[in-house]
């Protein structure tokens, strides 16, 4: 048996989101039933980040376990044909260590939300980026990020669905930069809860557009009650970047 790191991009309009459900078809599902058609076996392909409906991904990492022996670049040249004609790719993959776990050995999570400031409807970014027809204020943004960076309890940022046993993270990084009509809010943390990225670039935009000051930002990150968040962004401009492990 052996185990194979993945790197994966996909589009996440098609899909209910990264992981495996019953009622629409996920990335999970799609990669699985590649692996399928080119070993003849069931196995489960574990990813760093469980993606929602509509999230994409640049760089996800994922590992599968496989018995057939098989080389890392023919795994990957034929999950990409048999992937045809999901918007799912395969970057690479190699072999790696029986207890390397693209979830569990992770220990930084990327994360980017493309905004597009202005009123002329989006063409070919549609999906791919949130618009907002207002002017965006992005050093008001920017201040505002300053104030949910570090160590904090994020319920005020967290689904009423999340699973995660704490709502206290440590958010490394959460910078905000323009360039023309299009603001990018990055975010890194070792692990995020459920929403928080798409939960907080809402409230950033609610500080850009004037709607919020910081002080209220701040005010509603210390409520730690879901029912002080201001706005959640939609998913169409969030983007999983990448994932960082102890060694590469």
């Amino acid at each position: 048996m052996s185990r194979f790191a993945l790197r994966v991009e996909y589009d996440g309009r098609p899909f209910m989101g990264w992981q495996r459900q019953a009622h629409g078809p996920s990335v999970q599902a799609g990669i699985e039933e590649a692996v399928f058609a080119v070993t003849g076996e069931r196995t489960a392909v574990h990813a760093a980040g469980r993606t929602d409906a509509g999230v994409h991904a640049m760089g996800m990492r994922a590992h599968v376990d496989i018995a057939k022996p098989i080389a890392p670049f023919r795994l990957m040249e034929a999950l990409n044909a048999r992937l045809r004609p999901l918007p799912v790719a395969v970057l690479d993959a190699c072999e790696v260590a029986e207890d390397w776990h693209a979830r569990f050995s992770c220990v930084a999570r990327h994360y980017e939300f493309r905004i597009v400031s202005r009123r002329a409807p989006l063409t070919w970014e549609a999906g791919l980026a949130w618009q907002v027809p207002q002017v965006l204020d992005a050093d008001a943004m920017g201040a505002g990020a300053a104030v949910l960076a570090g160590r904090h309890d994020f319920t005020t940022f967290r689904s009423a669905h999340c699973q995660a046993n704490s709502p206290v993270r440590t958010l490394d990084r959460l910078s905000v930069t323009r360039e023309a009509d299009r603001i990018t809010v990055r975010a890194s943390a070792r692990s995020f809860l459920h929403h928080q990225v798409r939960s907080m670039v809402g409230c950033l935009a609610l500080v850009g557009m004037g709607r919020w000051t910081v002080d209220q930002l701040a005010a509603a990150l210390a409520a730690r009650d879901r029912g002080a968040l201001g706005l959640n962004a939609p998913p169409d401009g969030l983007f999983f970047v990448g994932a960082e492990y102890p060694n590469g």
